[in-house]
This record gives structure tokens, C-alpha cells and sequence, in this order.
């Protein structure tokens, strides 16, 4: 495995339609993220807050917009959106973002917990229907606990299901496809002005993804007809992912086993000790205390629904010894270093993500190959994921501050086409790319194409001297780089994954 930042590769390259890159040297190795205070511990364990990120409200003050919002992560919007100079010219649009905010995981929940959670504000709809004939009434789910039923769950009891999107994140969703529609149909006039076959959505097997699609998609073009979201199917899907990738599996393992990951539990044990004597948590629950995943949940979710921080119950009674805002700011800030150490941090994070989501890798690299060569009329793709959809892609992009992706985060890759003034060099100079050799410029300029990647409805930095800002990186550079990591259209990723070819 490449782990060395300093090493360079030759990628070996596909021809992509008009032009190559001649001679270039794409590095597929590791590079470190910034050192800052998410991913440094003595300042996460020492410090106080959340870097001034948002954990109570899916709202900010406008001027505050692109600041870190759990509750509700920035996207694309017209107010704050980038706009490429003219000689750009939008090609293709791929968008991948994390469902909107859901009430806690079940297994997130406390054993107990002291107070209910209702979502009757809004109905989950399940119900078949043929496409031609008979009609079904739209069926909703209602949870319920009959008083004959002695076996009452663990948890949140309520009429929610845990998890299920709130109506706070369905609103949410639907801002977030009213937002996109106004940039790349209103701003921009590339989205048609309804649903066509040039338009695809995708979704996971977890189906609170289509809670969110539903919304989005009416949000962006104002339909209540019926539609067809693309999903794969379920123990192979490369967009959560769920396929099986046993090397991707082994190294994010021992990502999460070694001295510099326990470190971090160890210093937080007082921590521990204080959250699990609160929340009636065993201290020998493995899944509270592997990493700080489940505690912040718990409190995030709260937090963001308005719902108070926990108390001790003592005789069923809520008593005066309460989680403090102080102490789930550490959650947090604790949180978001585990992330950063995963995903980021470790050097073996590249070849764990790049096995485990080339296949979602390829595919897009493949989306964007067809539709330059002629083979799909397809303009603008969406996929509703997950955080460690998000996480992954994040770290194969080696992006240069790592966080806990929030609910709603977004990564967009626009494909723009270069007029006859658009720049024809591989790469703008800065202090985060290296020298590659010009491209070729035997077509005519109307022929080079250029990628761009918005994380948080902004340009993404990568940590990759071959990627660096990923503003207008020149397409061959992407494939290659891609390509490299996971073969293309991921020829590499099912070696990779089981040990067959080297990662």
C-alpha cells in the first residue's frame, strides 16, 4: 500500500476521447490533511465549544451561510454560488449529499430514555401500486404500543420510527432541491423545467434516502406525479456502500485498533464514565464505547430537533444530574476527530475509501466518459447517501480539513466544456499542485473539458498536489487520477477488495 506522501506514480491513463495527458505525473499516494484544531487531541480534549459550528438549528443567519451546520450542512445555493467565468461552458452535473436530519438510530438510544418522541406530524407512505389499473390509498405507517404488550422497547418510545427523517429534515430536503433547481435551471438554465430522461435520482436500500428524494424532487421541479428512483440492489450497492470489500474492511479495522485511535479513548475516559452514569449506558457496551459514534448521535439528534440534553433518571424521575452543553460539545469535538482520523488522518484511509467506494467512483467516471462520447443524454444525476457515502468520497478527494459530514452534505462535480479562450493547461500554480506536462491541444478548444468540485456549495481544496483547488481541474486529470486508484469504470475494485490486486 502507497503511504509514503511524498511518492509520486505514473497513472496509467485511458485515452479520454479527444485529448490525453502527455507524460503526466498523477500522484495516487497519501497526502496529510491540515493540522487543525479537529484533528489535533490535546486541543479537542482541552478545548471548548465546536469551532463555531451549529448544532440547534437547520437555520443560520444569511450572512453566516457556509459555516459548519450539523443540523443542516451548506449546499449549492444562488445566493453564495461560485459563478464560472463565460468561456465555461455547463456539460454535466453529478450531485451526492447525506440525508436531511432523522430522529436517533434505535441503537443509538439510551436503554431508557426519559422523555417520548412523536413524528406525528408527518406520514411515511408504503404502498404498493400497479402502474396501470387498480389504485392504492396512500398508506402511511402509525407506530403504536397496545397496553397488552408487555415487551416494550428500549429507546425513545414514541410514534416515530428510529430512524426516520423528521419533518424538519423533509423541509429541509425540499429547500435543498428549491435551492439546486434555482442555480442550474434559474441561474444557469442548464435543468430542463420538468422531470425528463435527462434527469436520474438515486437512492440506497435504507429507505430513509427516499424520504429524502421524494421531497428534493418536488422541491426541484414542483411535481407530485409519480417517479422512478434508481436503486441498486441491496449487499451490492455502491452508493452507502454495502458491497462486500473484505481488504477495505481489514484496514479500517486496524485504523480503529491501534495505539493512535485508542489514545483518544483512553484520554476521554472520564468522559465516559460521566455520559454512561447519565444515560444508564453499560460501560461494556462495545457499540457506546468503540468510538463516540453513538453518544453523538443521540445528543445531536436532540439537539437539533430542540429536544432538551438528557438527565439522569433515578427511580424513573428525571434528577438535577443532566448532560451539559459543555459536555456534548466534547462529544462533538470528539466526533469530528474520530472522522478526521478514519478518514483522513490514517495513512492507509486512501486505499480503505478507494476500495470500499471505487465502485461509486467508476460509475460516476463512466457517467461522465458516455455522455462526452455520445452514449447518454443524461445532464444531471442526484444520489441521496449516507455519512459514510460522503466520508469515503471525502477521502479518496483527500480534502484538506476532514469533519464529521453533517446531515444534508453535499458534493457536486460539474463538467464544463472550455470555448476558444478558456485556460488549456493542466493545472493553475499554487502552493498545493506540482508541475504536470501540457495537454495535448490537437483538437479544437471547444474540445477540452474541465472538471469542478463543490463541497459545502464551495470550491473543495484538495490535500493532493495533483488535484489541489478543484476549480476547472482539466478532465484528464480526474480520469487519470481516478482511474489510477480504482481502474476504470472500477475494473481494479473487486481485486482490490479481495486481495487479488495490490491496494
Amino acid at each position: 500500500m502507497r503511504t509514503n506522501p511524498g511518492v509520486s506514480l505514473m497513472a496509467a491513463v485511458a485515452a479520454s476521447f479527444m485529448h490525453r495527458v502527455n507524460a503526466a505525473s498523477i500522484d495516487l499516494s497519501w497526502h496529510a490533511p491540515n493540522t487543525t484544531g479537529i484533528n489535533n487531541l490535546t486541543q479537542v480534549m482541552g478545548g471548548s465549544g465546536v469551532y463555531g459550528f451549529v448544532y440547534n438549528s437547520s437555520e443560520v443567519p444569511v450572512d453566516a451561510y457556509g459555516i459548519y451546520n450539523w443540523c443542516n450542512m451548506p449546499h449549492v445555493r444562488a445566493t453564495e454560488y461560485p459563478r464560472p467565468s463565460l468561456e465555461y461552458e455547463l456539460q454535466y452535473v453529478e450531485v451526492i449529499h447525506r440525508h436531511h436530519k432523522r430522529t436517533v438510530y434505535a441503537s443509538n438510544s439510551f436503554p431508557v430514555e426519559s422523555y417520548g418522541w412523536s413524528c406525528d406530524d408527518e406520514g411515511l407512505f408504503y404502498y404498493g401500486q400497479p402502474k396501470s389499473g387498480k389504485k392504492s390509498a396512500r398508506a402511511y405507517w402509525q407506530e403504536y404500543l397496545s397496553a397488552q404488550n408487555q415487551f416494550v422497547p428500549s429507546g425513545f418510545l414514541g410514534s416515530c420510527q428510529f430512524p426516520q427523517i423528521t419533518k424538519g429534515g423533509l423541509e429541509d430536503s425540499w429547500q435543498h432541491g428549491k435551492d439546486l433547481y434555482g442555480v442550474y435551471h434559474d441561474l444557469l438554465g442548464f435543468l430542463p423545467d420538468d422531470t425528463n430522461d435527462k434527469v436520474k435520482f438515486r437512492v440506497t436500500q435504507n429507505v430513509i434516502t427516499s424520504e429524502v428524494a421524494g421531497m428534493v424532487i418536488n422541491g426541484m421541479f414542483g411535481t407530485e406525479a409519480d417517479y422512478p428512483l434508481l436503486i441498486q440492489p441491496n449487499g451490492v450497492d455502491s452508493l452507502e456502500p454495502a458491497y462486500t470489500c473484505s481488504v477495505s474492511s481489514s484496514l479500517f479495522s486496524a485504523i480503529k485498533s491501534g495505539s493512535n485511535w485508542t489514545n483518544h479513548l483512553t484520554t476521554a475516559a472520564s468522559l465516559y464514565s460521566t455520559l454512561d452514569d447519565i444515560s444508564g449506558v453499560s460501560p461494556t457496551d462495545s457499540g457506546f464505547h468503540a468510538s463516540f459514534d453513538h453518544y453523538y448521535d443521540n445528543l445531536s439528534a436532540r439537539q437539533c430537533h430542540a429536544k432538551p440534553l438528557p438527565c439522569k433518571l433515578v427511580n424513573g424521575v428525571n434528577s438535577t444530574t443532566c448532560i451539559s452543553q459543555a459536555i456534548a460539545d466534547e462529544v462533538y469535538r470528539l466526533g469530528n476527530y474520530e472522522y478526521s482520523y478514519i478518514y483522513r488522518d490514517d495513512p492507509r484511509s486512501l486505499a480503505a475509501s478507494a476500495t470500499s467506494y471505487g465502485v461509486w467512483i467508476g460509475e460516476l467516471t463512466a457517467h461522465i466518459r458516455d455522455f462526452i462520447a455520445g452514449k447518454s443524454n443524461v445532464i444531471y444525476r442526484h444520489n441521496v447517501a449516507h455519512d459514510g457515502s460522503i466520508s469515503r468520497l471525502l477521502s479518496l478527494l483527500q480534502i484538506d480539513v476532514m469533519v464529521w459530514p453533517g446531515m444534508g452534505s453535499e458534493i457536486v462535480f460539474e463538467l464544463y466544456k472550455g470555448t476558444s479562450s478558456a485556460c488549456s493547461c493542466i493545472m493553475k500554480p499554487s502552493p498545493t499542485t506540482t508541475k504536470l506536462a501540457p495537454m495535448s491541444t490537437t483538437a479544437s478548444s471547444t474540445d477540452v473539458y474541465f472538471v469542478r468540485v463543490l463541497w459545502k456549495g464551495q470550491v473543495l481544496r484538495s490535500s493532493n498536489p495533483s488535484l489541489g483547488l478543484m476549480n476547472m481541474v482539466p478532465l484528464e486529470v480526474i480520469l487519470a487520477y481516478f482511474d489510477g486508484l480504482v481502474g476504470v469504470g472500477a475494473s481494479l475494485v473487486k481485486g482490490k477488495c479481495n486481495g487479488t490486486v495490490p491496494v
